[in-house]
């Protein structure tokens, strides 16, 4: 492969930031040779436990990390780097920063990007040390993924980052048929159904939106794509609450935008959040959205139709489903196709790089 561009995740595993490199990777590709490069893992596990990393096979690369502080792995990198000859480094979070920024410098990798997805990690000192120690080293071009993270990153290092919003592909998340979606995924045809997709973890509050759904009115359904290790917990939630048979677990989906085609509106109830991709690909799938205001929620919602309501309150959650359900204004998907579409985002990250050499 001639001079690509390579984007450095820490894992490949189900998350935000990790579908957020995929896409863009496979958006670059039409204008240039893309890899997604793994710190950890490898493709055999990798690929069993993500099914939908199937689809962007042949740009994979994993480097198998070991645990904690790999003194070997930068060396390792800046051989990779040599050997391929990037066009450009563009690194996704604190540890692809720290081992793979310094080492494409090293390597003679003259565009070298840095995307921070979020801000929670620089309140740790020791955490914000390491960022200014690594973007010393490896002397990116910074970037924000949200206005509110752009702010958190000077406010806490001392640097203002561009932005660039993250954006999702507006072809393949678009209206379609409810009723096919819902029969392939096993949802009835005739209920009001809200939708969650997350990690199973607490920060993710699905927790939350489970005690909402106690409290809403009628017999809507709740349907959660994801796992984690919060699943048995949240079974026993639903069970204790008496609403054991309105939730729905489906476990990891691999087809998303059937997901979201099957719902009438969907649901963020997270405790912490960058910029959600989730809330972009329902909105461009037509959804009205109620969402915790957190992080990078609010600009990632049509203010015409989205409810944003207070984290860790599930009566105000409870409150904001149902208006959602009784008020469908607004353009969610014309939202998107304005400020957050996959191919703006990719084409201002080519441009950044363009801008780096």
């Amino acid at each position: 492969m001639q001079n690509p561009l390579i984007h450095v995740v820490q894992h490949l595993a189900p998350g935000g930031l990790e579908v957020m490199a995929l896409e863009l990777a496979r958006a670059q590709a039409a204008q240039r040779p893309t890899l997604v490069l793994s710190l950890e893992g490898d493709a055999d596990r990798a690929l069993a436990a993500w099914p939908r990393l199937a689809q962007h096979r042949e740009q994979l690369l994993f480097l198998g990390k070991r645990p904690g502080l790999d003194a070997a792995l930068p060396a390792r990198l800046v051989a990779l780097f040599r050997r391929l000859k990037p066009w450009a480094v563009h690194t996704h979070h604190v540890g692809p920063l720290l081992y793979a920024g310094p080492a494409a410098r090293l390597a003679g990798v003259k565009r070298r990007l840095h995307t921070e997805h979020d801000a929670w990690h620089l309140a740790d000192a020791k955490r914000r040390a390491v960022v200014k120690l690594a973007l010393r080293l490896a002397r990116p071009v910074l970037v924000a993924d949200a206005p509110h993270v752009a702010e958190a990153v000077r406010e806490a290092i001392g640097v203002v980052p561009r932005v660039v919003l993250n954006g999702v592909d507006t072809l393949r998340f678009a209206p379609g048929d409810k009723a096919a979606a819902r029969a392939t995924l096993g949802l009835p045809a005739g209920r009001v159904i809200l939708g969650v997709a997350a990690r199973l973890e607490p920060v993710k509050g699905v927790d939350i939106a489970i005690a909402a759904l106690a409290l809403l009115r009628g017999d809507a359904l709740l349907a959660v794509a994801g796992d984690g290790g919060q699943a048995a917990a949240l079974q026993q939630q639903a069970q204790a609450l008496g609403v054991a048979d309105r939730v729905r677990f489906l476990g990891l989906v691999q087809d998303m935008a059937g997901f979201y085609q099957a719902l009438d509106g969907y649901c963020l109830p997270s405790r912490n959040e960058g910029l959600p991709l989730a809330l972009l690909e329902a909105q461009a799938t037509g959804l009205g959205v109620v969402a915790a205001r957190v992080g990078g929620v609010p600009a990632a919602c049509d203010p015409h139709s989205a409810w944003l309501v207070a984290t860790e309150d599930p009566v105000a959650l409870a409150l904001g489903m149902q208006s959602l359900l009784a008020n469908r204004g607004g353009d969610p998907r014309g939202f998107v196709l304005a400020h957050a579409s996959l191919a703006a985002a990719a084409g201002a990250y080519l441009k950044l790089a363009e801008e780096a050499a």
